[in-house]
């Protein structure tokens, strides 16, 4: 596994970690549907939160949640409706961030709620 997989995978665990301590109970983790891959499905109290973490060692080019393409929102959207469904819930659904950057051994940890709104 390169690197940087390695790296993804540490982060979706630091995510989650951050997740639980602010209360979130994890329902889901690296949910797929076709095409769609939701990485953390967590819910707090009455909001089930769909979760794209991204991790960068670096932000130096763009902002690591700028990353994120109309087409992965999409497909994002697509999977939470699928899993809502699948379900049966009738939740409100909110779509998530977390960006996590390391600096060395540093990790900065920044979570987005309502990053984006499907269209």
């Amino acid at each position: 596994m390169g690197k940087h997989n390695e790296f993804g995978k540490e982060g979706e665990k630091i995510a989650t970690d951050f997740l639980v301590q602010k209360g979130y109970v994890i329902k889901h983790k690296n949910y797929r549907y076709l095409k769609s891959e939701i990485d953390i499905i967590a819910q707090k109290e009455d909001v089930l939160a769909i979760v794209e973490v991204r991790a960068r060692s670096n932000d130096q080019i763009i902002p690591i949640a700028d990353t994120i393409t109309k087409k992965k929102i999409k497909l994002l959207v697509m999977g939470a409706d699928y899993y809502v469904t699948e379900n049966d819930l009738d939740i409100e659904v909110r779509f998530d961030v977390i960006t996590i950057l390391k600096n060395k051994s540093i990790f900065k940890i920044e979570h987005l709620e309502s990053a984006f709104y499907h269209f």
